[in-house]
């Protein structure tokens, strides 16, 4: 049964058994949904439009094209994840875009951060778009739309149509199978329907990407040393089993240089700034605090493995008064 919204007396998925009854429910109800018809699916990585990627392939094979859209924001690593785990180990129908050139191009100079964010989001619809219009047959457009998205919506706090705004020329019927799930249930949904742990466990990332972490205007270079200083970050949180226990982890690269000195010689280079936090639900933001020995093997490896870097500062301040984002 399709359900728009979540029965009030819905039990909370908490066991690979109710996963599994939910995953077959579903799985029933896409085929009715779609019969043989085609569905397209915006797949950012994500554990969202993941999870509705991996049902999908499972309840109409073929029949999905999932687009995935690199803009040049993503973290070390993800678009290549998405390749190998969609297209290699389950088979999808993946059409990967590297829109990288388009996206920096566009955003050169801009350093508004509302700006940067409308530009993102647009020319995302418009790639998405125009990849679209090449495929023939489409009646579906598949989201990873969540309940808090349709809560936060009807609160008036936010949209929840992901792929919203696409042109008007542009009319699909929406397939969400996992609408009625909270954040958790869709995980675990995930981890049955056989999704690597690393993606479904995948801690939050705004849409704009790194975009949103390279303060002021984004310069190749300056977006290069995020990149790369939060792949350090991550990967010593997973080394230090910190991963999967603090909620959001990532490195900021500020557009300003201070003076520093590397091998006798001064230098003119970026802070790096870390944060580590946690929430339940992100109104109110704690901060993790790392141990002496990590914040020290954290600042001798960004500092010597990264570009551009010449300082590490520590973000200590709670939400309120800082938001999770700096921009």
């Amino acid at each position: 049964m399709v359900y728009d919204r979540r029965p009030d007396d819905m039990v909370r998925i908490t066991t690979p058994e109710l996963a599994d009854a939910f995953i077959e429910e579903q799985l029933q109800a896409l085929r009715e949904q779609i019969g043989d018809k085609k569905v397209l699916l915006a797949l950012s990585g994500g554990v969202d439009s993941s999870v509705v990627a991996a049902m999908l392939i499972k309840a109409i094979g073929d029949n999905l094209v999932c687009v995935h859209v690199n803009h040049g924001l993503l973290r070390k690593g993800e678009p290549e994840q998405v390749i190998e785990v969609f297209r290699n180990q389950m088979k999808a129908n993946l059409i990967y875009v590297d829109a990288t050139d388009r996206f920096l191009d566009k955003l050169a100079g801009v350093s508004d951060p509302e700006t940067k964010r409308k530009i993102i989001g647009g020319e995302f619809i418009e790639v998405f778009a125009e990849e679209a219009r090449k495929l023939d047959g489409i009646e579906f457009l598949a989201q990873g739309t969540i309940w808090p998205d349709i809560l936060e919506s009807e609160a008036g706090i936010k949209a929840h149509h992901n792929a919203g705004g696409l042109p008007e020329d542009m009319k699909f019927e929406l397939v969400e199978p996992v609408k009625i799930l909270f954040k958790d249930e869709v995980r675990i949904v995930g981890e049955r329907l056989g999704l690597p742990a690393g993606m479904v466990y995948r801690q939050p990332f705004p849409g704009p990407g790194l975009g949103v972490r390279c303060p002021g205007a984004i310069t190749r270079d300056r977006l290069e040393a995020v990149r790369e200083s939060d792949a350090i970050l991550r990967e010593e949180f997973a080394k230090n089993g910190l991963e999967g226990k603090v909620w959001q982890y990532f490195t900021v690269v500020p557009d300003f240089k201070s003076t520093g000195v590397k091998d006798g010689k001064r230098t003119f280079d970026w802070p790096c700034i870390i944060r580590a936090i946690n929430t339940t639900d992100v109104m109110e933001v704690t901060v993790e605090h790392l141990s002496d020995e990590l914040i020290d093997h954290l600042v001798k490896r960004i500092i010597s493995e990264v570009p551009g870097i010449n300082r590490v500062l520590f973000d200590y301040t709670p939400k309120p008064p800082a938001t999770v984002e700096y921009e």
